[in-house]
């Protein structure tokens, strides 16, 4: 994956992450064609840039406390 594309997902999930929308690894990964891992690195980019995002097992997704 380039870099315009990956920064492009990871403008992506901060919407979703505003939003509290950010569905589960396995549905992002079929959204962006890449590998659920792929989707827990971007994740974990965002963790560190500051966003608190949690993963809700019950409901499969991903919430973030704040930004």
């Amino acid at each position: 994956m380039d870099f315009i594309t990956y920064a492009t997902r990871l403008e992506y999930l901060i919407d979703l992450a505003r939003k509290d929308k950010i569905p589960s690894p396995h549905i992002l990964g079929k959204k962006f064609e890449c590998s659920e891992r792929t989707v827990r690195r971007m994740i974990n980019v965002l963790r560190d840039k500051g966003f608190v995002i949690k993963y809700d097992a019950k409901n499969q997704k991903y919430s973030c406390l704040k930004s």
